[in-house]
């Protein structure tokens, strides 16, 4: 008995001191710390307390570096903010993707109901259509495809991969996460069971389970779900949290920008790496530590000074139970902030010129609209006027009357009334082609314009989306239909169905067709239901809505009111709503008062640029480009639907018209065919060359602007002063002619020659995105006026006339000012690099400078400025059936120069207002009394808009 009870107790504390044994062994590889009282009562040891604890390291990322202007006005920085994250803490097996989703879908509904937005960063987005397209394009998007498929380098893809559709993506991604399918047509429920997700939530979950497979090679790292969520988020979060597995809050910072729109486009935004700029930042920069859930710089100064603006990452052990609660923490190491940058940007001129150049533009179009239905064609691009018609009409185009909402349970009376005329002409309209496509085989040129446009839109369909592909366009039958337009399309498309040009892989067939007619009809049928729910395609249709007046101008005004858009005063509704004012009337008012932009109508001109420039030192003080976006709408996780409007906005905010439009200079390109001129001694300060009207060396003959008149006999300052293209029409072919003998190339060699030396065959030196310039290559003749395909940036001329006006100090121009530590400490003064020096007499200069003074002379809208400016008009036209692009490259004072300011107003018109909303520039920059009335809210009115070269 005495035995057997030593042998138990002997079990006993083998068993427990072997439970002691292997916690200890857990502690001492640091996986696993205890807390227990180990006591000895009566020779039994036993715990009387045990707790496991799961050690954890983690990264703490750094405050990134702030910005500012060039005298300290902050214009980004961070908040503390918080963050929905997700830990990938679910076990492997069958039931893996069902919970993750399941998490994912649940956390997306807390944080959606709170208004709060989803992480929404893949290269792949909803567009209006409520169509999945690419966001990139090129390499880019051959890049992305890469890391979608698991491929290191691009090379290595199937063709099949490379050429994978949106569509194919998310399908692949769908599987591959088990996430299911998505409805088509879109449902606005989130889930519909049985269907599937709508593409919304679809997409959503598609991108965090992507995001959170990019961290999948590390252990404790967090995927982001939503950034900056509001405090009723974190409330149901945390409430919740039981039931969330690996969910949590953590508190990171969120990017902030002030006054966004006027430097959005020089600022850029941040946003979640992506797995390419991981690659590329850790070749680059193996020392920074840069993981799959790094905040970086998208685009702008924000992407070119990454590495100055990140700051170094701290660290700390973490010890938590099972469920994640964080039980103590350790080695803790603290983050160092990232490093200021300071512009050379002078903000409250940025603002101004961005201001000026809106309110001037408003005053062209108001200039320009007429109270009718419709304009006439006219000759001169200068001579087009818009039609009020053309404004409704736009209010549909470019969605700032949202159509969507005619549907809501309280819709207004008005937006009942559209939404039911809508769905008639709809209706009638998808009938009538059916018809046509069907039945009928009316030649295109004997359709309706109306029809007209619609089959141009339906081949355009087929075209784009491969369907219609390989066609052969020196084939009879295709001429006969896209060119002499004597036959249907109809008759086209059966024909290129026997000519297989129609793939019909590409259609979603409900089984096999191989009878001819029978592709024919799917393919109908394809077009009809894609046309139903084609938002593109609708809006078409409001353009004939208000032309057969089944809508009034009236309504427009109404849906304007009810849906918000605009506001009046009490006396304007008074006015309005007593039917005492007009449509007309109530329009112009709008966009006098700025109520509707130019960007928001879209109409020539929508957009422009404004670039000015210290000449002394090759810092650029205000980069403009309008219209601007609200970057922070694009940082801290991108709002879904703000970035949908955005790339839907035919205006493009996206588009930096500063650094990435490039046109035709015009005229402003005569100061460097003189220098040309001069240096290669083909003309002197005191030669002349006679303007006749035409070039009669040429046949048929170009003609100088002023033709019939001529400018007669004029040196090489009164050739700048009139923009006479005949005298520079001789210089360009002067420069080309070689033993008497004109020889194109040759002129265009020596014109590219004086280009070089003003910085026009490279980029301008900024350090954002740029377009690369193109020096012209045709037409030597031309080219020497700014023709020929001579195209520049804004930001381009700048550098250009900047030489200029300091008499030949090349700079590659800049935006930086300076570097500091977070504690602001210079780390680096930077200073505009000097590119080359263009030697050249000090006559020859001021024969230049005189020619460009004296076209300010002649402007009268300067006479009381009180700072004599000396500049250059130029008007380049691009399209016969659009107004001329608008330039004016301008310094001053002419006595001293300071300052240059470069302004090109796409589709302008005429130089001539390029040259007053410079003028307003200057006045703003040397006259500080005249601010408050430059900047004073609504449109300003121009003075004349003909032909000012």
């Amino acid at each position: 008995m005495f035995d057997e009870i030593k042998e138990a107790i002997a079990r006993f504390l083998t068993s427990r001191l072997l439970v002691i044994g292997l916690v200890m062994i857990l502690i001492a590889s640091g996986l696993v710390y205890r807390l227990f009282d180990l006591q000895i009562i009566k020779g039994e040891a036993y715990l009387d307390s045990f707790q496991l604890r799961i050690k954890k390291e983690k990264e703490i990322q750094a405050a990134r570096g702030n910005i500012y202007d060039k005298n300290g006005n902050l214009l980004a920085y961070n908040e503390l903010a918080n963050s929905v994250v997700i830990e990938d803490v679910y076990e492997s097996g069958s039931q893996r993707s069902k919970k993750i989703n399941a998490t994912l879908n649940a956390v997306v509904d807390i944080v959606e109901k709170n208004g709060d937005a989803i992480v929404n960063d893949l290269s792949i987005q909803l567009n209006e259509n409520n169509e999945f397209e690419f966001t990139v394009e090129g390499t880019m998007q051959l890049r992305f495809l890469a890391d979608i498929y698991g491929y290191k380098t691009i090379d290595k893809m199937k063709y099949d991969e490379r050429t994978s559709t949106a569509d194919d993506v998310m399908n692949y991604m769908g599987k591959k996460f088990e996430v299911g399918e998505y409805i088509n047509p879109d449902d606005k429920n989130s889930f519909v069971a049985g269907k599937g997700y709508s593409k919304k939530r679809f997409l959503q979950l598609v991108t965090l389970r992507y995001n959170m497979s990019l961290n999948s090679y590390q252990k404790y790292i967090d995927t982001t779900i939503a950034e900056d969520v509001s405090d009723k988020t974190v409330s149901d979060i945390e409430e919740n949290k039981s039931c969330l597995e690996g969910v949590s809050i953590d508190e990171k910072t969120a990017r902030k920008y002030v006054d966004s729109k006027y430097f959005a486009q020089i600022l850029g935004y941040t946003g979640k790496i992506s797995s390419t700029e991981l690659k590329d930042l850790r070749e680059k920069y193996p020392n920074l530590n840069y993981d799959g859930n790094d905040t970086v710089g998208k685009s702008g100064i924000e992407a070119a000074m990454e590495t100055t603006l990140q700051g170094k990452k701290g660290s700390e052990t973490l010890f938590v139970d099972k469920v994640g609660q964080v039980l103590d923490t350790t080695n803790y190491i603290e983050p160092s902030a990232g490093n200021d940058v300071y512009l050379t940007i002078d903000k409250d001129l940025q603002e101004a010129a961005y201001d000026i150049l809106e309110s001037r533009l408003a005053g062209i179009l108001s200039r320009k609209i007429v109270n009718s239905k419709k304009v006439g064609t006219t000759a001169k691009s200068s001579d087009i006027m818009i039609a009020v018609y053309d404004v409704y009409y736009k209010l549909f185009e470019n969605t700032v009357i949202d159509t969507k909402k005619f549907n809501n349970k309280n819709a207004s009376a008005t937006e009942k009334k559209v939404a039911k005329v809508f769905a008639g002409k709809q209706k009638n309209v998808l009938s009538t082609l059916k018809k046509e496509l069907t039945s009928s085989k009316t030649a295109y040129n004997k359709l309706p314009l109306e029809y007209q446009n619609y089959e141009t839109y339906i081949t355009g369909i087929l075209r784009n989306s491969g369907i219609l592909t390989n066609e052969d366009y020196h084939d009879e039958t295709y001429i006969k239909y896209a060119k002499n337009e004597s036959i249907s399309l109809n008759e086209y498309l059966h024909y290129a169905i026997s000519m297989n040009w129609v793939d019909i892989t590409k259609l979603e067939l409900d089984g096999q067709y191989s009878d001819s007619e029978e592709v024919y009809l799917q393919v109908v049928n394809h077009l009809i239901n894609t046309l139903e729910n084609d938002v593109t395609f609708s809006k078409m249709l409001y353009r004939y809505i208000l032309q057969s007046d089944l809508i009034s101008p009236t309504d427009c005004c109404n849906l304007l009111l009810d849906q918000k858009v605009v506001k009046l005063s009490d006396a304007e509704l008074t006015r309005w709503k007593s039917g005492s004012e007009s449509a007309y009337t109530f329009i112009m008012n709008r966009i006098q008062k700025l109520d509707l932009t130019p960007a928001q109508l879209n109409l020539d001109p929508c957009s422009g640029s404004i670039v000015i420039t210290d000449i002394k030192t090759g810092e650029v003080r205000a980069l403009v480009s309008y219209p601007g976006y609200d970057n922070n709408k694009m940082a801290n996780g991108v709002d879904a639907k703000y970035y949908a409007k955005l790339r839907a906005d035919l205006s493009n905010p996206l588009y930096n018209y500063a650094t990435q439009q490039k046109t035709a200079p015009g005229s402003t390109f005569k100061p460097l065919s003189a220098t040309a001129g001069l240096m290669e001694g083909v003309i002197s300060t005191t030669s002349t060359i006679t303007c006749t009207g035409s070039f009669t060396r040429f046949n048929p003959a170009p003609k100088c602007w002023i033709y019939p008149r001529a400018h007669g006999s004029l040196n090489v300052s009164g050739g700048i002063t009139n923009s006479c293209n005949d005298f520079f029409f001789e210089v360009g072919y002067r420069l080309g002619s070689v033993g008497g003998n004109y020889n194109s190339d040759k002129g265009l060699e020596k014109l590219k020659k004086y280009a070089n030396l003003y910085g026009l065959t490279e980029k301008s030196g900024i350090e954002i995105e740029e377009s690369e310039p193109s020096v012209s290559k045709e037409d030597a003749v031309r080219s020497a006026i700014g023709q020929g395909s001579n195209a520049y940036t804004t930001v381009q001329l700048s550098r250009y006339i900047t030489t200029v006006a300091n008499s030949g100090t090349c700079f590659n121009l800049t935006l930086i000012d300076k570097t500091t530590d977070s504690n602001g400490k210079l780390l680096k003064d930077n200073k505009a690099t000097v590119r080359n020096k263009v030697k050249m007499p000090s006559a020859y200069w001021d024969a230049i400078h005189a020619g460009m003074r004296g076209v300010v002379e002649k402007r009268s809208e300067y006479a009381n400025l009180g700072v004599n400016v000396a500049g250059k008009t130029g008007t380049a036209e691009e399209r016969h059936d659009r107004a001329n692009h608008a330039l004016f490259v301008s310094y001053a004072p002419y006595e001293q120069p300071c300052i240059s300011v470069t302004t090109r107003v796409a589709y302008g018109y005429s130089s001539s207002y390029a040259a007053q909303i410079s003028r307003d520039v200057y006045d703003y920059y040397f006259n500080e009394e005249s601010r408050e009335k430059l900047l004073k809210g609504g449109a300003k009115t121009l003075e004349g808009g003909g032909r000012a070269d």
